[in-house]
């Protein structure tokens, strides 16, 4: 059960896709109980899904707390008059996990809880205090009624635990490898003219740009050293702060070199990803996402590109010790340098290869989709 599924483009969409996938490849009949696509995204359906009506905000999310509640109340009675399930796979956010943790109670079937991030946490970077409050008690309340959690860091798991959780399980998040791959079709001449890229070496950021995020710090690195460098930037996704970042990148002074675009398809994506000389990832300090492992990360290098990244993280450790790209502090000055030093000398065909590989072995969808799947059928 979730308010996001595919062709929605975002990490929880791939995520549960992968591992809808995972149960039917295993013989498991799967029902998804989701939203409607929102405006522009066909469906193409695999499996048994049941769609329905939700409200989203001006920028087409089901992001806010009435939103939620429009697809988490409709969808508890459809849970109640439905045929019963063996145990169902729950995704954030915490509304939704309390209402799967009342109908477990009604009907007597097990849930595993999904918990990406921790969003009690998060929203205490934002929110006035009361609603913290209610948000931490309705996360714990899911996370303890849960037959078990899956965690997807060290961090999260250990705050599942300290919550309260019967059972919880560290399967990192995935990324498919056969979507976002280096073997794509190059961006045409027409395509790069067509937003005024023409010729020039681009930097790529892909996805969701919210306030934690803080995406619009790399068009202010970019204007820091724009005479110095070659470089576009490229924007492709949606979020609260799209509006921020095309506000921005009309400034005079960067010379239109900054292109904010709305979302493309996941195949589409792959191609601008592949032909751009790094990605961009950012997690703004101190927001509540401290923690958290973007997936757009590892996107990036299954395509082969190389990330610069800007924040804290544990994906850190695995850039720096795997030689997968840049790492720099959420700040202007830091930034600025890793544009300034940026060497696409380094970014080979071998290196390309070895990003990729990394994340085949490593991070693949289907390795992730699986160990959930087995989880699932445990808690059956």
């Amino acid at each position: 059960m979730s308010r996001i599924y595919v062709p929605e483009a975002a990490a929880a969409s791939f995520r549960l896709a992968g591992v809808a996938q995972a149960l039917r490849d295993k013989g498991v009949e799967v029902e998804v109980v989701t939203t409607t696509a929102p405006p522009g995204a066909a469906a193409n359906e695999q499996g048994r899904v049941r769609r329905f009506p939700v409200l989203r905000d001006k920028e087409g999310y089901v992001r806010g707390y009435l939103q939620y509640l429009s697809f988490d109340i409709p969808a508890f009675f459809r849970v109640l008059f439905s045929p019963r399930a063996a145990v169902t796979l729950v995704e954030p956010p915490p509304t939704t996990g309390f209402f799967m943790r009342i109908a477990q109670r009604i009907l007597g079937v097990p849930y595993v809880y999904y918990l990406p991030d921790l969003w009690g946490a998060a929203s205490a970077s934002f929110a006035p205090k009361f609603v913290v409050t209610a948000v931490k008690a309705l996360e714990s309340f899911a996370i303890r009624g849960a037959a078990a959690v899956i965690a997807v860091n060290e961090e999260i798991a250990e705050t599942a635990r300290t919550m309260g959780a019967k059972s919880v399980y560290l399967i990192p998040n995935g990324i498919d490898t056969d979507t976002f791959t280096s073997e794509v079709k190059p961006l045409s001449r027409a395509e790069r003219d067509d937003i005024g890229l023409a010729d020039a070496p681009y930097f790529i950021y892909t996805g969701t740009a919210s306030e934690w995020q803080g995406a619009s710090i790399f068009i202010s690195a970019l204007a820091q050293v724009i005479d110095r460098i070659p470089h576009h930037l490229v924007f492709l996704g949606k979020g609260s702060d799209w509006d921020l970042l095309k506000e921005q990148a009309e400034q005079p002074d960067l010379k239109g070199r900054v292109h904010v675009l709305q979302t493309l398809p996941p195949d589409e994506t792959a191609r601008w990803i592949a032909g751009a000389e790094a990605g961009l990832v950012s997690i703004k300090a101190g927001a509540g996402y401290d923690h958290a492992y973007p997936t757009k990360v590892l996107s990036t290098l299954a395509c082969g590109t190389p990330v610069i990244y800007a924040g804290p993280g544990p994906a850190r450790s695995d850039i720096v010790d795997n030689s997968l790209g840049f790492c720099a502090d959420y700040s202007l000055s830091s930034i600025s340098k890793v544009f300034s030093d940026f060497d696409a000398e380094k970014s080979t065909l071998e290196s390309r290869e070895k990003r990729r590989q990394w994340i085949i072995n490593n991070r693949s969808l289907r390795a992730s989709s699986r160990a959930v799947a087995k989880v699932l059928a445990g808690n059956r």
